[in-house]
């Protein structure tokens, strides 16, 4: 993919200005939906940083905006990710996302993503919010610009109900709120941290059951910052099963379920992880939808739920 880079210093008549606003103005040739598209997609950087599109500019800021002139260039092989659609209509499509699929094409479009498969399938596709790569579950994209700017006042506005569940270490008590600000790592890149000058964030749990070692959670998440869950959940010291950013990164292992009972197979060099990433899932969301309450849910993946049946088999 050939992008085109744009590095722009704002000026003193633009200090103030919302960034996606800034850049209307500054590059009038894009819409500023299609602006607001590639900052959620982070193809927008304020001086060398990540941010939203209600992110204030300032005189001498540096804008470097990454343009995406041709996106169907990141599509991959129709085959390559099967799309397992929840829900469908003239303006959206909700899809379970497997984890290790990136939601949106990674800077050097080489990796396969859900949005890079849309786009080979329906053309314009329009990113709403975002899951890890490595978290599975449900994920919303809007077919054009209407519904973009409508969906996304929804998760602005707050107005989703957002359940996840997720396997933790230990056992934290039975429910709480995690009402902890969350801000980027001011040395380590794409890692979040808890800190009171961070923007605000809650989380809200129940604990569905209790194992020895674990925990199987579910979570509500009352406002959107990246890693929110995963961050609450290390803050809380019940850090998420197998996460390499934010706990052990440990792979859950039959041997350390089952202790004495485990005897690896014959024909087996080594034992085959239960779960080999971050053991959390976009459960379901409720939102307010074209004059009717729409509510959509998402199966557990085959790892989690072999984890589960195990967990329960031997009480681990």
């Amino acid at each position: 993919m050939n992008d085109d880079e744009r590095l722009l210093i704002v000026p003193d008549t633009h200090a103030g200005l919302r960034v996606d606003v800034a850049l209307q103005q500054l590059l009038p040739e894009f819409s500023r939906s299609k602006l607001q598209e590639w900052i959620k997609d982070e193809f927008v950087l304020v001086n060398q940083s990540y941010v939203s599109a209600k992110h204030k500019v300032y005189a001498g800021d540096e804008i470097k905006v990454i343009v995406q002139s041709n996106p169907e260039n990141n599509a991959f092989l129709p085959e390559a990710i099967p799309l397992h659609i929840i829900f469908e209509d003239d303006d959206m499509i909700v899809l379970n996302k497997p984890a290790g699929v990136l939601s949106i094409p990674d800077r050097f479009g080489v990796t396969p993503s859900l949005k890079s498969m849309l786009i080979e399938r329906y053309g314009n596709i329009f990113t709403v919010h975002r899951l890890d790569q490595f978290t599975s579950g449900l994920i919303i994209f809007a077919k054009n610009e209407h519904a973009h700017k409508e969906l996304s006042a929804l998760f602005e506005g707050r107005d989703i109900e957002k359940k996840y569940l997720g396997l933790v270490m230990g056992n934290p008590p039975s429910e709480g709120s995690i009402d902890v600000p969350i801000m980027e790592h001011t040395v380590k890149k794409g890692m979040m941290i808890t800190h009171a000058k961070g923007k605000n964030a809650l989380t809200t749990y129940t604990v569905l059951k209790f194992y020895k070692r674990f925990a199987w959670v579910s979570f509500q998440i009352h406002t959107g910052r990246t890693h929110q869950i995963r961050v609450h959940a290390k803050h809380i010291g019940h850090p998420m099963v197998a996460d390499e950013l934010y706990g052990t990164g440990e792979k859950l292992l039959l041997s350390s379920i089952k202790k004495k009972n485990f005897k690896l197979a014959k024909e087996a060099e080594e034992e085959r992880p239960l779960l080999a990433r971050q053991a959390l899932h976009a459960f379901s969301v409720a939102f307010d939808y074209k004059g009717k309450r729409l509510q959509l849910e998402a199966a557990l993946p085959k790892d989690l739920t072999a984890c589960l049946k195990q967990l329960d088999k031997w009480n681990a």
